[in-house]
């Protein structure tokens, strides 16, 4: 099937193709499944696409309003999910994420650890406080959302996780700084290489994606807090692509790691950046 017309980067349809049923029957947890903002997120949109692709999708967020708008998009395709509004800096909750997963469906097959909070902080303005913050979100909570998972993964037979890195963990940032931030995300890595090895004969996969310049609600955001108008300057000028990409690039990347095409895949760090991390070479 042709893809559908174009429509602007971002939009719930943009460069999305016919769904193939490749996630039939699986479980998929996604974190951060809302956007943080107008336009669409990359939890909200590998959410829906998984979905399409026939997952049942648990989608964490702690904004009930975001994840909400997740849900009705998905349900108005005819796809099922849950709500699981959780506030992921508390150490308590990855249990309780995965415990309301099984409830619900009885197995979790797919981990996505989206969810995620940034600074533009250079090391010496990086106070301790902020430094935890992060590390609460983009670091522990996935290490927790892990070790929570990967015991139903082993008793189902295998399962698949992916980590939503940064290429801030693969190269520096022009002297602006993201230090804690780049340091969480490099965590991931660590404990990608690690789980990978570990229960990679229980059948499990983790694997990493680290988005570039993507076209995001979050990253529009920093841009304002920079006192940057998102869509005034032209970032292709860091790519090798001539265009920016969007949250459907990062969906199909962890759907392809994450679903059967990625079987024999694991322990794989994959910029989806245009060619950035090239560039900086």
């Amino acid at each position: 099937m042709d893809e559908p017309p174009a429509l602007p980067p971002g939009s719930v349809r943009s460069a999305v193709v016919e769904a193939s049923g490749k996630l039939h029957g699986q479980v998929a947890i996604v974190t951060g499944a809302g956007s943080s903002g107008p336009g669409l997120g990359t939890g909200k949109a590998t959410s829906v696409l998984f979905a399409r692709e026939g997952a049942r999708v648990v989608l964490v967020d702690i904004f009930e309003d975001r994840a909400k708008e997740t849900l009705e998009l998905i349900e108005s395709e005819g796809g099922e999910a849950i709500i699981v509004i959780a506030d992921l800096a508390d150490p308590s909750v990855p249990q309780r994420v995965v415990d309301e997963a099984i409830a619900r469906y009885g197995t979790v097959d797919i981990l996505i650890n989206n969810a995620a909070i940034s600074s533009s902080t250079s090391l010496l303005d990086t106070t301790i406080e902020l430094l935890q913050q992060i590390l609460a979100v983009n670091l522990a909570a996935p290490f927790l959302l892990t070790k929570a998972v990967v015991p139903v993964m082993q008793k189902a037979g295998g399962g698949a996780i992916v980590n939503v890195s940064s290429i801030a963990a693969l190269r520096g940032q022009g002297g602006k700084g993201q230090t804690a931030y780049a340091a969480a995300k490099a965590g991931l890595e660590g404990l990608m290489n690690d789980v990978a090895d570990a229960y990679g004969k229980d059948g499990i996969r983790v694997n990493c994606v680290a988005p570039g310049i993507i076209d995001t609600p979050m990253r529009n955001q920093a841009m304002l807090k920079a006192g940057v108008q998102p869509g005034t300057i032209d970032l292709t000028y860091k790519v090798s692509l001539p265009h920016e990409g969007d949250a459907w690039d990062i969906a199909r990347a962890a759907l392809f790691l994450a679903g059967p095409d990625g079987r024999y895949i694991t322990g794989v760090m994959l910029p989806v950046d245009g060619g950035t991390v090239a560039r900086s070479h």
